[in-house]
């Protein structure tokens, strides 16, 4: 059996059924009940100082 032959059914059988697994870890990751408050939070990032600039505290200054 070629080398060609031999890597094209690998790609064509396991390779995509790993893929396709590693996209339903990434999505059930994504979508985890714990990480609700990260994502809101991340969100919500351009609105913290609407008003006013951030303090030095708060951004992380020197």
């Amino acid at each position: 059996m070629e080398t060609y032959t031999l890597l094209r059914e690998f790609a064509d059988s396991w390779a995509l059924l790993a893929l396709f697994l590693c996209f339903l870890v990434v999505v059930i990751y994504t979508f985890r009940r714990s990480s609700k408050t990260l994502h809101r939070q991340s969100a919500e990032i351009p609105f913290r100082h609407e008003d006013a600039p951030a303090s030095e505290t708060e951004s992380g200054g020197s």
